[in-house]
Formats: C-alpha cells, sequence, structure tokens
C-alpha cells in the first residue's frame, strides 16, 4: 500500500506550478483509482503539492476548499465560478498520458506505462 501513496506523491510531485491535474488523471499514471489517489493524498500528501490536483469536473474537494483555491490562485490557475478551468492547465496533456521532463522547456518527455516506477526517457 505505501508503494502506491509513494507512486502517487512522485507523479503529484511533477505537476508544475500553475497547472492542476485530476485525481483520476494521476490514478491512470499510476495505475489506481481516483478514490485510492485522493486517500492517499489526504493520509499524508502533505509535503506534496496536493493542492494542484481537483476532481474531474475542475472542483475541490470541500474538507479543503477554501485553502486549494488560495493556493491555485497564487499560482495563477485560472478558475471560474469555483472550478478550475483544466482545458486551460489540464497536466499531464489528456491525449498522450505521459508526464514531461522536469523542465518545461524540454522536449523530451517520461513515458509512465509501468504504473509507478521510474519512467523510461523518450525523445
Amino acid at each position: 500500500m505505501l508503494d502506491v501513496d509513494e507512486a502517487v506523491f512522485d507523479a503529484v510531485e511533477r505537476i508544475p506550478p500553475g497547472r492542476v491535474s485530476t485525481y483520476g488523471a494521476i490514478g491512470r499514471l499510476v495505475g489506481v483509482g481516483p478514490r485510492r489517489v485522493a486517500r492517499a493524498l489526504s493520509s499524508g500528501g502533505g509535503a506534496v503539492p496536493w493542492f494542484r490536483v481537483v476532481r474531474a469536473d475542475g472542483s475541490a474537494a470541500e474538507p479543503v476548499r477554501a485553502r486549494q483555491l488560495e493556493l491555485l490562485a497564487t499560482e495563477g490557475v485560472p478558475v471560474r465560478n469555483g472550478r478550475v478551468d483544466l482545458a486551460a492547465v489540464a497536466w499531464p496533456d489528456r491525449d498522450t498520458d505521459v508526464l514531461p521532463r522536469d523542465d518545461a522547456a524540454s522536449t523530451t518527455i517520461i513515458d509512465r506505462d509501468d504504473a509507478g516506477g521510474r519512467g523510461r526517457t523518450i525523445g
């Protein structure tokens, strides 16, 4: 169970400032469901940028809603009617499910087909 949590934390740490992912997108990257991602973040995700993960509709979880939207606003994440504009800031790219390398200017990407391992470099 800790291995899954670590895979979730690793994926969440890769979300760049100003970008947002969903519980489902992180789950697809590590091979678990969105509720498992939420459980990992709620039980031990305080050291990672947990606030960059929202529901599929762009809304924040109610217990942390105000704080989450405040933290996202400090990063310039667009929010309309209490929901993040996922079309503008969703990460990773929904069509490819690949993680960009840590330096956003790079054209190299990391393929995460191993359910949470380190992945392999492509490009």
